[in-house]
């Protein structure tokens, strides 16, 4: 009852009621990154939204953007969005307190193509249980998967074709399961928050990195590392979350609008992004970088050490129901890429 209340009074503090009618509902989005739309898929996913529902709802819901983690860090937005009236673009990292399960989805080399990551995240039946798990153990709703960069690709100072090239290397992880794979590979691993990951680098404290090109020029890592292996590692994503109450109180026609922007903002953010990758390849190799795509041959070799090593990591981390799972759609969602 307590919460019930709480909610209901920080609802009452976004909305105004001049006179007797409603007016705007005020709604705080946040994410990380800068708010560049050129640079920064999430923030252009944001701005589009932000676009697409006013001309919706016109001026009766105004989406209110906070780039750059104003709003805290991903364990704290997390927290606002399960307990206030909010949005919030969420990494892995951000889900991984509460929702480990969704790491099923990032197995190392899982996707074969845009299309097919497409495929998995909007209609695959992972999806939908995740959705549904989610409201019920969190009460956060979750809208859209929102692609921020395309896959993920190696960087390093030392020249990477295949799993060998990686011995005796130390490699900077974005978390544990990373960890892992990069041991797989006869390297060491070392998580190292990214806003330390270019001194890092320079200092060579670690010898290598990964990231979608995007975050490669976000983070001026081209200044700090000569070579890029595009070996699709994994698709680069993160997650609309929206408090359920929040979702809830809202009128059918909100409801519906707010559904509808974020598909369609997603969608945009989708093209923008794939449109992108060759030009921001082509920005890294102009910058000094010289740029590998792996052989059929050596990509096999790649997921044939990464994944197992992922899969066996996470199975200490949730159901193996959900791993088996994910592997089906993600079968599927393959096969029906490649069509």
């Amino acid at each position: 009852m307590k919460r019930i209340n709480l909610f209901c009074l920080m609802l009452m503090l976004v909305m105004a009621i001049p006179g007797s009618a409603l007016a705007a509902t005020t709604i705080k989005m946040s994410y990380n990154g800068p708010p560049n739309d050129s640079d920064n898929a999430v923030h252009y996913f944001a701005v589009t939204f932000q676009d697409l529902l006013k001309k919706e709802v016109g001026n009766d819901i105004e989406l209110k953007l906070f780039p750059n983690s104003q709003l805290g860090n991903e364990e704290q937005r997390m927290e606002q969005v399960m307990s206030s009236p909010q949005i919030n673009v969420a990494s892995y990292g951000g889900l991984q307190t509460v929702f480990p399960e969704m790491f099923a989805t990032n197995i190392p080399f899982l996707f074969d193509s845009y299309k097919a990551a497409h495929a998995f995240f909007d209609k695959s039946s992972f999806m939908e249980k995740a959705r549904k798990t989610l409201r019920e153990r969190t009460g956060i709703e979750l809208l859209e998967v929102v692609e921020e960069g395309g896959f993920l690709a190696f960087t390093s100072n030392e020249p990477i074709h295949s799993p060998a090239d990686f011995k005796g290397m130390k490699f900077r992880a974005m978390d544990t399961s990373q960890v892992a794979m990069y041991e797989s590979f006869g390297a060491s691993g070392m998580p190292i928050p990214w806003t330390e990951v270019y001194l890092a680098l320079k200092t060579g404290v670690a010898d290598g990195q990964m990231n979608p090109p995007t975050y490669i020029i976000m983070g001026s890592l081209y200044e700090v590392q000569k070579y890029l292996a595009l070996a699709n590692v994994q698709y680069s994503d993160q997650f609309l979350l929206m408090n359920g109450e929040l979702l809830d109180s809202l009128t059918k026609k909100e409801r519906t609008a707010i559904k509808k922007a974020a598909h369609e903002a997603n969608i945009k953010t989708r093209e923008f992004v794939e449109s992108q990758v060759q030009d921001r390849i082509k920005f890294l190799e102009d910058k000094g970088m010289t740029s590998y795509t792996p052989t059929p041959k050596e990509l096999a070799q790649f997921k044939e050490l990464g994944s197992p090593s992922y899969i066996n990591w996470l199975k200490d981390q949730v159901d193996n129901s959900w791993i088996d799972l994910a592997l089906k759609d993600a079968a599927k969602a393959n096969a029906l890429g490649a069509k």
